[in-house]
C-alpha cells in the first residue's frame, strides 16, 4: 500500500520500494523489520526500520533537497544541542524507481504532544528555550538560509490574502490587527543565527511531558531567531508562554514579530490543508484561535 498522496506530484512511495532500496544499497540492515510509520507530516514518507533506525524518503523534489543539507548539519549541532535530534546514519541514492537521495537515520523515542494535552507545560516551556537558545549559539559560519529567513514583511501580501480567503471561517479583522501588530515590530538587528523554523506538534517529541527530541529539519538554517518563538503557540497552551518568553530572551519586538510568524504559517497551513490534511488544519486552527484571544476567550475558527 502506497504512502498516501497528498498532491499528484509526489512520489509513489510504499514499504516494497523501501524494503528494495534497503536491502540493495544498505545490506547489512537487509531482513530488519519494516513498518510504516503513520503521521501527518507533509515532506516525507517515515518507515521505521527494526527497533532503532528509521527510513525517511522525500515525497516532493523539493524535500529531497534538503538531504544534503541535513546530512552536514545535523552530525554537528547534535554535539551541541541538549536535546536528541536525528542522527544520519547512512544517505541512500535514487534506485528502484525512486528519482532522490533519501536517509536512514537513529530511532528516537518519544510522542508528538497533543495542541492544548501537554502535562507538564512549565517543564516543556523551559525546556524549548533551552532548546532555540542553545540552537542559536552554534557557530553559523558556512550554514544555509532557513527556508524561513526573508524578513516578515515580505509575506504581507500572502498572508493577507490567506486572511481575506478565509474569513468564513476566522475573525478576518482580529488576525489583520496581529499580523499589522507584527509588520511593526522592529526587525532583527543581530547577525543572522541557526533556527529550526518550524516547532510545530509534528516536529518535537515528548516523554513524561518534557522534551525529549526534536526532529525534521528540513527549514533549518540561518534566520531570525523570533521565527522559533513560534513554539509559543504551537507547542504551548497560554499558561506556559511567560516561561518560555524568560527563558528564551524575546523582547517585545521578538515576540511579536514570532507571533506574526506563527499567524503567516498557520494561515498557510490552514488555506492549503483544510480538505487534504485534517491533522495539520486543525492544528492550524488551533494556533490561530490562541493567537487571536480576546478578553480571555479564543476567537472561534
Amino acid at each position: 500500500m502506497c504512502a498516501r498522496k497528498l498532491r499528484p506530484e509526489e512520489a509513489d512511495i510504499d514499504a516494497s520500494l523501501v524494503r528494495r532500496l534497503v536491502d540493495a544499497q544498505f545490506p547489512e540492515w537487509a531482513g530488519l523489520p519494516l513498518t510504516e510509520v503513520i503521521s501527518a507530516g507533509t515532506s516525507n514518507a517515515m518507515y521505521r526500520l527494526g527497533e532503532d533506525m528509521a527510513v525517511r524518503l522525500p515525497r516532493l523534489a523539493g524535500s529531497a533537497q534538503d538531504v544534503d543539507k541535513e546530512h552536514r548539519w545535523l552530525p554537528l549541532l547534535a554535539t551541541a544541542l541538549p536535546f536528541a535530534i536525528p542522527t544520519p546514519l547512512g544517505k541512500g541514492t535514487p534506485g528502484e524507481g525512486y528519482p532522490w537521495p533519501w536517509s536512514v537515520y537513529r530511532w528516537l523515542d518519544g510522542a508528538n504532544p497533543a495542541p492544548g494535552g501537554i502535562s507538564e507545560p512549565a517543564m516543556l516551556a523551559k525546556d524549548l528555550a533551552e532548546f532555540v537558545t542553545v540552537l542559536r549559539r552554534v557557530d553559523a559560519a558556512g550554514g544555509p538560509a532557513s527556508y524561513r529567513s526573508e524578513p516578515l514583511a515580505e509575506r504581507d501580501e500572502v498572508t493577507r490574502s490567506a486572511i481575506h480567503e478565509l474569513r468564513a471561517e476566522l475573525d478576518g479583522d482580529a488576525a489583520t490587527a496581529v499580523w499589522e501588530s507584527a509588520l511593526r515590530a522592529h526587525g532583527w538587528a543581530g547577525p543572522a543565527v541557526w533556527i529550526h523554523a518550524d516547532l510545530q506538534p509534528g516536529n518535537v517529541l515528548v516523554a513524561d511531558g518534557r522534551l525529549s527530541a526534536v526532529i525534521d529539519f528540513g527549514c533549518l538554517g540561518l534566520g531570525d531567531p523570533a521565527v522559533d518563538l513560534i513554539a509559543a503557540w504551537y507547542l504551548l497552551p497560554a499558561g506556559s508562554r511567560e516561561v518560555f518568553r524568560t527563558g528564551s530572551g524575546a523582547d517585545d519586538d521578538a515576540w511579536a514579530r514570532g507571533r506574526g510568524w506563527a499567524l503567516s504559517i498557520a494561515l498557510l497551513e490552514l488555506r492549503h490543508y483544510r480538505e487534504s490534511n485534517l491533522v495539520m488544519a486543525s492544528i492550524a486552527r488551533h494556533v490561530i484561535a490562541e493567537l487571536l484571544l480576546t478578553d480571555g476567550t479564543a476567537a472561534a475558527v
